[in-house]
């Protein structure tokens, strides 16, 4: 029997009975006159030990005063469900959601056959479904989500014809999806995210034509996206992230079938953080009334098709984390229902933002940040007055910031760091009372920087980078600036001494064309360019002593031209490593001359700082060279990835390298390593990349070292080693030299990117090429590729695997940020050491996507600051 309503009088009657019979048996449990209603209410009554409120809620039908309704939703109770509710058999509602019931779901809840709604989500149930709710053949709505339930989904359920919404969100379910599930043809929602559910989907999901939300995240949930899915017309949203969906869609589709597109009524589709790939079909453009589309955190490759631009109801597009390329399309801009996100980020787009960007005046976010964009900075950006969030930083942007963005004034998030941005700061981002934080790093900003409005945040500001700066609060630690007034005193000066130094330019010119000549005659010269003044030019005494005689106990490493020793410097008491060169060993003096010529005139931070040189005579009157280091506090890498049994333990602390180190580490690297091969005058090729050349500071900041194989770029346009440079015999390290250079290949800047991505490998995964793992023609480099992408945890170094399981026990253990970026992590390496010199990917490609790795463990919580915008989702009402 269907519940009827009741009029005010007989509703206010009905309750009065109620108050009265539980006042007289001590609960307040009956609206019926029905006995064996009374009995079952006051048994749920006794299963309940808190109630804080007095529950009601019991609603009788007016024709037999049996209880109809039963909701209790949000009152505070703790307690079991009584099975004696089993009783209630005209029951047709049962609410009891936002409360603590804690007990299994009881099984004779399958005799209430005219049950249609049962919604027990927000409890802390346990146990297993019970199979015989497939016994409620009227249920339209069965809610069991935020629990603790356990077990496989019975696949009985797949009997209730009339189910139109089944949510079991959020517990801890196990198995695959039924396949009975395809008979559910009534349905319209399924729930199934953040359980841990496996196997696929089935196909029989794509015969439900009245599916409209499908949310499978957050799961273990393998194989492809069945054909069938596609075919449904009615569908109005598809969540299938953070699952462990591998490979494309099937092949008889395409990688995003092309039929997509005639999902005409599709208004949400989230298909986030999977592994899927191919490129995204211009189908997609079909979809007139889609609102929503999440393509984010998968393999997508190629271009963005213009046909997106079709979408006219689209108002949140997000494609970040994937390996697109191209041009933005200028269509893309034309698309006035953009008003919530778009994300384009950690991408590899290039060309210019379109000028019409301006047309998007009602996005709240944008996100273009880590891509190859180029140009200048467009005006119609500032016709974009909604702009809460701007993310434009890690591309190549040029120019000042335009005049026209001071109209931004409601925005809140502004990074334009890591660009080629410059002029001055303008003043109008003081008067951005929302903006709470400013990201300017690594620009080419020049002038005053202001002390006002943002600017006196210190910690939601950030200028580092911006050499040609002064000023501003004192915790910026900027110089101070020259006032107009000492620079017109300046000039002038200038201008009254111009007479006496042209005067005598001719002179000066003369005598330092001399005096270089003489100069370069002395090779064992000391690096006067790079070199410390507190590290005067020093003698084979003064190296004696400060090593007290070379002793052993201060030697710190030994190489093929040389040993390394820690030193103190008695007049300056400053530390430093002193390489003495073997000049015995055939090639240790070219080692020599040809490391003084490459850090000569190279600075940069992540480079080992050479303070100076010595060339002298011993006491036995026997030829003496030795160059003269910064000392790095935390050794060398390699005594981090393979600590011996003297050197495991650093000041008492055992030497481990924490998952964010690692990562910072292979971005110093890769930076300094593009620094040599892109931004020096001349390009370097180290040759020799490996842990024992990387040394970390006391900030484990790693810096690259030891010079004594490099070769200069001279003359050559291929990017291979000029052949006056060159050298006979093989050339650096085996196990981290590739292949080519041991078939006589030259040098190149592709030779040094295979040995980082050697040596990337290794520091993920504890083991060195050179390993007794490898033989039989195997390779550290065949061994990564052979485990990718399910097997990445079983070839992990495993004091990761420790920091892995910390990690899981503290946040979300079914979402596994580290096996989901250590993969990418070992896909770069592979790429990096291919054995084909011309499928290596570029140095400043690795880095751009180590930054994306980063950033990524930053914003999902692992370390640093949450952007909570870079990762909002559209929260359903029906997933709450």
């Amino acid at each position: 029997m269907k519940p009827v309503s009741l009029s005010f009088a007989e509703f206010r009657s009905c309750h009065l009975l109620l108050g009265i019979a539980l006042a007289l048996c001590f609960n307040r449990v009956s609206c019926t006159t029905n006995e064996t209603d009374r009995l079952a209410l006051l048994a749920f009554k006794a299963g309940i030990s808190e109630d804080p409120f007095g529950w009601y809620g019991i609603i009788c039908g007016r024709r037999h005063r049996r209880v109809t309704v039963l909701d209790l939703r949000s009152q505070g109770l703790f307690g079991s469900i009584s099975p004696h509710v089993g009783n209630l058999s005209f029951l047709g509602e049962m609410w009891l959601q936002n409360n603590s019931f804690n007990q299994e779901i009881p099984p004779q809840l399958g005799q209430l056959r005219r049950l249609r709604i049962l919604k027990f989500t927000s409890n802390s149930l346990i146990g297993e479904i019970p199979r015989n709710i497939s016994g409620c053949s009227d249920l339209v709505l069965l809610w069991l989500g935020k629990n603790k339930l356990t077990g496989e989904i019975p696949r009985e359920l797949g009997s209730l014809l009339k189910l139109r919404e089944f949510a079991l969100h959020k517990n801890n379910l196990t198995g695959s999806m039924p396949s009975s599930i395809g008979n559910l043809s009534s349905l319209e929602i399924l729930v199934l995210r953040e359980n841990n559910l496996s196997g696929s989907i089935p196909q029989v999901l794509g015969h439900l034509k009245n599916l409209q939300f499908i949310s499978l995240a957050i799961n273990a949930v393998s194989g492809t996206i069945p054909s069938s899915l596609l075919n449904l017309s009615s569908l109005i949203a598809f969540d299938a992230g953070n699952n462990q969906i591998h490979g494309t869609l099937p092949a008889s589709i395409g990688d995003i079938p092309s039929n997509l597109g005639n999902l005409q009524n599709l208004s949400y589709l989230e298909l986030s953080d999977n592994n899927l790939g191919g490129t995204i079909p211009s189908s997609l453009g079909n979809l007139s009334k889609l609102i929503s589309l999440f393509l984010d955190g998968n393999n997508f490759h190629g271009p963005i098709p213009p046909p997106l631009s079709n979408c006219l109801s689209l108002n949140l597009l997000d494609l970040s984390d994937n390996n697109l390329s191209g041009a933005i399309p200028p269509q893309l801009m034309g698309l006035p229902s953009l008003a919530i996100i778009l994300n384009l980020s950690h991408n590899h787009l290039t060309g210019f933002l379109p000028p019409k960007i301006g047309n998007l005046r009602t996005l709240t976010m944008l996100d273009i940040s880590n891509n190859l964009l180029v140009g200048e900075i467009p005006s119609g950006l500032g016709e974009c007055t909604s702009l809460t969030s701007l993310w434009m930083g890690g591309n190549f942007f040029h120019g000042s910031i335009p005049q026209s963005m001071r109209s931004l004034g409601g925005i809140d998030e502004l990074d334009l760091s890591c660009n080629n941005l410059s002029g001055q700061i303008p003043e109008f981002l003081i008067v951005f009372r929302s903006l709470k934080l400013l990201n300017l790093s690594y620009n080419n900003f020049e002038g005053v920087l202001p002390c006002e409005g943002v600017f006196r945040n210190a910690t939601g500001t950030s200028i580092i980078g911006n050499n040609k700066l002064c000023g501003g609060l004192p915790e910026f630690h900027l110089p101070n600036c020259i006032s107009k007034s000492f620079k017109s005193r300046k000039i002038n000066l200038v201008i009254l001494s111009t007479s006496v130094i042209l005067g005598v330019l001719g002179i000066a010119l003369i005598l330092a064309s001399i005096y270089l000549c003489w100069l370069k005659k002395i090779v064992m010269e000391p690096v006067s360019s790079s070199r410390d003044d507190s590290c005067p030019n020093v003698s084979y005494g003064t190296l004696l002593k400060a090593t007290d005689g070379f002793s052993s106990t201060n030697l710190i490493g030994a190489g093929s031209f040389g040993s390394v020793y820690r030193g103190v410097l008695e007049v300056s008491g400053t530390t430093v490593a002193v390489k003495v060169l073997h000049l015995v060993c055939h090639g240790a003096l070219k080692s020599f001359n040809v490391e003084c010529e490459a850090l000569k005139n190279i600075r940069h931070r992540n480079l080992l700082k050479i303070l100076t040189v010595c060339s002298d005579s011993d006491y036995q009157g026997n030829d003496f060279k030795a160059l003269v280091y910064e000392f790095m506090d935390n050794g060398s890498l390699e005594r981090w990835l393979h600590p011996s049994a003297t050197s495991s333990h650093h000041n008492g602390v055992p030497r481990k390298l924490n998952f964010i180190q690692r990562i910072n580490i292979a971005i110093g690297v890769a930076s300094a390593v593009d620094y040599l091969h892109h931004q020096c005058h001349i390009p370097i090729i180290h040759c020799d990349l490996k842990p024992s050349n990387i040394l970390l500071d006391s900030e484990m900041v790693a810096h690259v070292g030891d010079f004594g194989l490099a070769k200069f770029l001279i003359g050559s346009s291929f990017g291979t080693a000029a052949n006056q440079m060159s050298s006979v015999g093989f050339r650096g390290t085996i196990g981290y030299a590739p292949p080519e250079y041991a078939m006589g290949c030259e040098v190149s800047r592709e030779g040094d990117v295979y040995s980082y991505g050697i040596l990337l490998l290794e520091m993920f995964t504890g083991l060195s090429p050179t390993d007794d793992t490898f033989r039989d023609n195997l390779t550290l480099h065949g061994f990564v590729a052979k485990a990718l992408p399910d097997q990445v945890l079983e070839i992990t170094d495993s004091p990761l695997l420790q920091e892995r399981e910390s990690h899981l026990s503290r946040y979300n253990p079914q979402h596994d940020i580290f096996q989901e970026r250590l993969a990418m992590i070992y896909n770069i390496g592979v790429a990096c050491s291919n054995e084909v010199p011309g499928r290596r990917i570029s140095i400043s490609g690795v880095i751009n996507q180590l930054h994306r790795i980063r950033e990524k463990l930053f914003a999902l919580g692992l370390h640093g600051p949450v952007n909570s915008i870079t990762e909002e989702r559209i929260n359903h009402p029906f997933l709450l």
